[in-house]
């Protein structure tokens, strides 16, 4: 098991299903060492979506600083490195779906997910990842769905292998896998 070095980050992933307290189980291991910031990748694009935003907002404390990054993780965490001790990003898959919606095929996500886990191992922050499962329901009908399902278990399977703590969150609590 990879320990956190002195120097780099200490990077947390928090998986589970939709609506299983995944988001407030990351806020409670991100702790409270400030400056904190929350990277959001969700955006408004509809009203129910605004409401859950705001929901969400509704159960930070007032120290958080949120970004707003729906594509340019691995940039963000470029330029703020030095600029938090604690940082949650909140969600691996929104972020995933953004960069499909950019026409970006599974090799370029992979690159971009390896780009992003360097650019996080770069600051000394704790950095909780937030990301659903999508593997343990139904088998999707679609091709499209069934195949962004794949990628998104592929992707949560690279950022598990970087990450020095792992938990899958089920209805509000967290199992300590990695």
């Amino acid at each position: 098991m990879k320990k956190a070095r002195k120097g780099r980050s200490k990077l947390i992933l928090v998986l589970g299903g939709a609506a299983s307290g995944k988001s407030q189980v990351a806020l409670d291991l991100a702790g409270e060492a400030g400056p904190r910031a929350f990277v959001a990748t969700g955006q408004a694009l509809d009203r129910e979506m605004q409401v859950r935003i705001e929901r969400h907002q509704a159960t930070r404390a007032s120290d958080w600083q949120t970004a707003e990054v729906p594509a340019g993780l691995a940039d963000w965490f470029s330029d703020n490195c030095n600029s938090y001790q604690t940082i949650v990003l909140d969600c691996l898959t929104l972020w995933l779906n953004n960069l499909k919606g950019r026409k970006l095929n599974d090799v370029a996500v992979s690159q971009a997910t390896d780009d992003l886990l360097q650019a996080i191992r770069q600051t000394k922050a704790r950095v909780v990842i937030v990301s659903n499962e999508l593997g343990l329901g139904l088998v999707p009908a679609t091709k499209n769905v069934r195949a962004f399902r794949d990628l998104a278990g592929r992707v949560n399977q690279q950022v598990a292998a970087e990450a020095d703590e792992v938990y899958l969150t089920v209805s509000g609590l967290p199992l300590r896998l990695k």
